[in-house]
């Protein structure tokens, strides 16, 4: 069985494969473990609960805590916190224990066809009965004038901050969207969700859509409906050493 991509789907192929007996290489360019360890369900979650630790401190009065004080959010320790959960997990999803305790060839590298059965990976020539393609998405970025000349975030790059920014925009409103930004909020940035349609989660239930907004409107979250991004020009680039971010203007309709 040959493997290509080392996220969740194809972890789960190599070891149920080398688990009934199956002689199995795995293909991954990138990092093992993928999205969900990554870059999705591991750091979302543990930058999450920081948030709502925070959130709910701040508004401990209505279960009876009682905290004398300012509560700070130390932007940077809930980064390290989301990093060392992550780095903790990494370990059943690492090429020493597929390679080790499971029997998977691991190959880092790019994979390529070079026939029905055979494929090639950093120079090496592959033979296979069965392969899986499990090479995951990406996140779709909007094509929007001048966004290839400022820095901008996605699910790939937002858990590598350890700046807090100061003030976020975010285009669409779809679920991780949605969580990202009322977590941001609940640390203290002031969020901005951008929506083209007048509708906030479009494609899930109502109901339900129509609660989360009513709670993120209480965490202070802001809102343009039936709104598009033009443009996007950087004002001011912050330097290496300064506690802010970089300065981006924004046109839109």
């Amino acid at each position: 069985m040959l493997v290509i991509g080392g996220g969740a789907g194809g972890l789960v192929t190599a070891a149920g494969s080398a688990g009934v007996g199956a002689k199995v290489c795995l293909i991954e360019r990138n990092f093992l473990g993928g999205d969900c360890l990554n870059t999705g369900c591991v750091p979302s979650k543990a930058f999450l609960a920081s948030a709502n630790v925070i959130h709910n401190a701040k508004n401990g009065a209505a279960f009876g805590l009682i905290v004398d004080g300012t509560i700070r959010t130390d932007f940077k320790l809930v980064m390290e916190r989301m990093r060392k959960i992550r780095a903790r997990i990494s370990a059943a999803d690492s090429a020493q224990r597929f390679a080790k305790a499971l029997g998977v060839e691991v190959f880092l590298g790019q994979a390529k066809f070079t026939g029905p059965n055979t494929a090639e990976v950093n120079g090496q020539q592959l033979t296979f009965l069965k392969a899986c393609i499990a090479t995951g998405g990406r996140p779709a970025v909007p094509e929007i004038a001048g966004i290839n000349d400022v820095p901008y975030y996605s699910s790939d790059n937002i858990f590598n901050l350890t700046t807090q920014p100061k003030n976020l925009l975010i285009v669409g409103s779809g679920p991780i969207g949605a969580e990202l930004g009322q977590a941001f909020q609940r640390l203290g940035t002031e969020v901005t969700f951008m929506n083209r349609s007048d509708k906030f989660l479009p494609r899930e239930d109502r109901d339900a859509a129509k609660h989360l907004k009513v709670q993120l409107d209480k965490d202070g979250c802001k809102f343009l409906f039936n709104s598009s991004p033009k443009q996007l020009k950087l004002v001011s680039a912050a330097a290496a050493n300064e506690d802010n971010l970089d300065q981006i203007e924004l046109q839109y309709t």
